[in-house]
């Protein structure tokens, strides 16, 4: 199989850094380029636009193998089977549980629903690549136990939260907050189609309007909390919601990104490691979302 450098398509060797003579300038190599598929890293720093949402919820500075663009692989299973084949899904539960919640559901309708790439949902939103679902399913997999309690900020289609809803069942709560509500009505129409459909009916699943900011206290401490969009910093009322013992998943930063675990201690001090570099839509408020940030 053919390798390229390529940006977000696929999940690979994320730590790879090109040098910073190729970070200032971006550029797409023509189409009658032998190699199409193939991008060049030059001028980072003015990413158009489309292109930036385009890449929300991918590894950004990665020299990956094209593994997957979605050429016969029209299965939910499939897709799944193909990211634990990669190394991307590495438990059986996060398969497990990624197989039961047909993407499908949640992707707009017209919409490949298992290329390994995001999608845009409306609203300047998206849904993030499914490698990137199943990264953070496995960063949070210890604290998404039966009976724990789940945070998912900008929930957006319900995706990742209805998964967050299988893993702590009946007895546990999986929170979604998103602050459009139009995208909100549409992901409880997508959960209701799901296997998540019985949890939501009996109320340990619930999606809110809200801006995910400040979280949402109702239902804190949380177990496991996971941000879906990128934040300057790290917003101090979700790090006071997480419980001692507790995890969150947050990209951090604004042209360079870093998807962040941030660990709080039994003793309520804070860790915080950087897990990969990512490029997502930014953490903001809903009217800047709507006038393209």
């Amino acid at each position: 199989m053919v390798q390229y450098p390529v940006i977000g398509i696929a999940y690979g060797c994320r730590y790879y850094m090109p040098p910073l003579k190729q970070l200032l300038s971006f550029t797409l190599l023509p189409h009658h380029h032998p190699h199409p598929h193939q991008l060049s890293f030059s001028s980072c720093f003015h990413l158009p636009k489309n292109l930036n949402r385009l890449l929300t919820g991918n590894s950004l500075f990665s020299r990956m193998e094209r593994y997957w663009a979605g050429n016969g692989i029209n299965k939910n299973k499939a897709m799944v089977e193909h990211l634990e084949h990669y190394g991307v899904i590495k438990s059986k539960k996060v398969a497990e549980v990624m197989e039961t919640i047909d993407r499908a559901l949640f992707v707009p309708d017209g919409t490949p629903p298992y290329v390994d790439s995001p999608m845009a949902i409306g609203y300047n939103a998206t849904i993030s690549a499914p490698h990137m679902h199943a990264t953070c399913l496995q960063l949070l997999e210890e604290n998404l136990q039966p009976g724990m309690h789940a945070l998912d900020v900008g929930s957006g289609t319900g995706y990742l939260t209805a998964c967050f809803a299988l893993m702590v069942g009946p007895q546990g709560r999986a929170v979604g907050v998103e602050h459009i509500p139009e995208l909100l009505t549409s992901s409880i129409k997508n959960i209701e189609k799901s296997a998540a459909a019985a949890l939501l009916k009996e109320g340990s699943l619930s999606v809110h309007v809200g801006d995910g900011r400040e979280g949402w206290p109702v239902f804190a401490p949380y177990d496991a909390i996971h941000v879906g969009a990128a934040a300057p910093e790290i917003p101090q009322p979700l790090i006071d919601q997480l419980k001692p013992g507790g995890r969150m998943v947050i990209p951090v930063g604004n042209i360079f990104q870093d998807l962040k675990v941030v660990e709080k201690n039994l003793d309520g001090s804070v860790s915080v490691r950087s897990e990969t570099s990512v490029r997502y839509v930014p953490l903001t408020s809903r009217d800047a979302q709507l006038r393209g940030y």
